[in-house]
């Protein structure tokens, strides 16, 4: 159930000669978040499994072999030996993406596999009931008719993005079923200010390193950051969100942005000599509308001269460049979020197979699952393995 990326690959790996799956999809084309990400391109993989930077509140172990089930290089050659997809890696943000820069051949790709084993589309439908039959197996219930089935596997996906169709239909079925579902909240998604105190710095990005520390616990990050006219936004901004990662749950939360790539003893050398104006010294570094509005903040006029910078303005100045408390009052929530915090209990569902263990014949894959990386394919990862998984396993499934 659900054409996303894990709903797709769980098809056509559940499909057999002589047991076709039926993959029901609400939209009527499927894989709609597959086509708006990475701009459009498709990050298709990362360029290395990375279990640790993974965010759940379920059993970490279960977590790192649900992801490792289906190694990267394994992964690597099926998009480019059976989907015939060439992939690119792109050393500066660490991804993969298809040749072609077509989010569209990745989603069309997938959907001709998934033909080619049999899959028999349902496009269009919507699920609205599934019931366990007395003698094993399931009855599922669209909005056009009636199925009879040995195995069902639910790849619904979240709430994020609800405009390509996650409604959370599925998590709302598992929990009926007996199911766990932590929390849910929307990740990934850009952040809000109150107010917006950089909203006249919208548009700008640079590159960026943010400290994060909660109690003992410290996480150090590097990538593209862009102010908005509400916030901020960007892969490193955006996996920053303190509502969204854990740090919250531990003590107060701090977070720490050094701007541009210049380390302290650098911006000091750069600030210590020379005779020209601050601001066009610190724009040759940095954007110069961020450059105008940290003078402003640590309040150095606009025409002070290097030979002229006081100790304590330079100080106040690489504090603000290189240790810039980061202030957040939420994010934009399920419309912008990449993905979905939360879902149904690892420890719940088989971590080889991925079948419930509240409701036999019943798998689960992808964004339904508590668990989700940072943004730089590590998702499309975690959709690709576990929905092999799920549907290798369902599609073996017999009924009494």
């Amino acid at each position: 159930m659900g054409a996303g990326g894990a709903g797709l690959v769980a098809a056509a790996f559940a499909s057999r000669p002589d047991r076709p799956a039926i993959l029901i999809e609400r939209t009527t084309d499927g894989g709609r978040k597959i086509l708006i990400s990475g701009g459009g391109r498709c990050n298709v993989l990362p360029a290395a499994l990375e279990p640790e930077k993974f965010v759940t509140s379920s059993p970490a172990h279960l977590l790192r072999r649900m992801l490792r089930a289906w190694p990267l290089e394994h992964q690597k050659s099926f998009f480019e030996d059976e989907l015939g997809i060439a992939l690119k890696f792109e050393a500066d943000s660490q991804k993969y993406f298809p040749v072609s820069d077509r989010a569209r051949d990745v989603r069309d790709g997938l959907v001709e596999f998934a033909r080619r084993r049999g899959v028999e589309f349902q496009f269009g439908t919507v699920l609205e009931k599934l019931e366990p039959l007395d003698r094993g197996g399931w009855r599922v219930v669209t909005s056009k008719g009636e199925i009879e089935t040995d195995a069902v596997v639910l790849a619904t996906g979240g709430l994020s993005v609800p405009a390509t169709g996650s409604d959370g239909t599925g998590l709302r079925l598992a929990e009926a079923l007996g199911h766990t579902v932590h929390p849910l909240y929307p990740a990934l998604a850009p952040l809000l200010t109150d107010p917006p105190i950089h909203a006249g710095l919208a548009g700008v990005s640079l590159h960026v390193r943010i400290r994060e520390k909660c109690g003992r616990r410290v996480r150090d990050t590097r990538g593209g950051f862009l102010f908005t006219h509400k916030g901020y936004s960007g892969p490193v901004a955006m996996g920053t969100d303190p509502l969204s990662t854990g740090f919250p749950q531990m003590g107060t939360y701090v977070a720490l942005v050094s701007w541009g790539d210049f380390s302290q003893a650098e911006w000091e050398g750069l600030l210590s000599g020379g005779n020209g104006l601050v601001a066009t010294a610190l724009g040759t570094k940095i954007p110069q509308r961020l450059a105008d509005q940290l003078m402003l903040e640590a309040f150095i006029p606009a025409d002070r001269r290097l030979s002229d910078l006081r100790r304590f303005e330079r100080l106040k100045l690489i504090e603000l460049l290189t240790a810039y408390p980061l202030k957040v009052s939420g994010n934009e929530g399920f419309k912008k979020a990449e993905v979905t915090g939360g879902g149904v209990a690892l420890d719940e569902v088989d971590a080889a197979t991925l079948e419930s263990k509240r409701a036999p014949g019943l798998f689960m894959c992808g964004e339904m699952l508590d668990a989700y990386g940072p943004i730089g394919g590590h998702n499309f990862a975690w959709a690709w393995a576990t929905g092999r998984s799920a549907g290798l396993a369902a599609g073996h499934v017999s009924s009494p």
